[in-house]
């Protein structure tokens, strides 16, 4: 295909649930569509095309960007939704534990989003999806550092829009409550349980 044949997505976690959901439906509305996922499928809907991406390592983030850019020479929107879940009590995880999910949550995004934006801002249009949660602006117990990380994604967000909305390229946050999908399932789980919290857990 010619590079400006067509306008290109690129939805990290897209292997289940929202991303999965968001690359069909862009694929649906007539976009060539990359979904990531650290281990992908060797099935394909046939929507859309699967590739490998860890967003905790800047080194598969910039092959993965640099492999759509050269299918397709331009990425138009890109939606960050690779995101994990962690649900306790704030004293039950460590410190550690906590960076690993920062590390997905907020500082992927920010991989993600540096190695899209150069591309973006060269043709001067573009837009940015960053998937955050109710959970970002009204926090519950037993969600604090889930909620943490998704209140450190909106205020980056919010404020990244407005240093390149000059460039044509805008960043939009989605902000959804509980969804049907796989991701309690795959949450962390806190790795210092204390049996004080087992009821308000429950």
């Amino acid at each position: 295909m010619t590079s400006n044949s067509k306008k290109t997505a690129l939805v990290t976690g897209a292997s289940s649930g929202i991303g999965l959901a968001s690359a069909a439906a862009l694929a649906r509305a007539g976009f060539t569509v990359f979904g990531t996922s650290r281990k992908p499928s060797s099935e394909s809907s046939g929507q859309f095309s699967m590739l490998a991406c860890d967003v905790t390592n800047e080194a598969s983030v910039a092959s993965l960007v640099s492999t759509v850019l050269s299918n397709t020479g331009r990425i138009d929107v890109l939606v960050n939704n690779a995101g994990l879940g962690m649900f306790g009590g704030a004293e039950e995880s460590s410190v550690a534990q906590v960076q690993s999910l920062f590390d997905v949550n907020l500082f992927g995004v920010m991989r993600m989003t540096n190695a899209v934006l150069p591309s973006m801002r060269r043709r001067g249009e573009g837009r940015i999806v960053n998937l955050s949660s109710a959970l970002g602006f009204v926090p519950a117990p037993y969600s604090a550092h889930y909620a943490a990380s998704k209140y450190a994604l909106e205020g980056y967000s919010e404020s990244l829009d407005h240093e390149i909305r000059g460039f044509n390229v805008r960043v939009s946050l989605i902000e959804p409550g509980t969804v049907q999908g796989s991701f309690d399932h795959s949450s962390l789980e806190p790795d210092s349980k204390m049996k004080e919290y087992d009821a308000g857990r429950a």
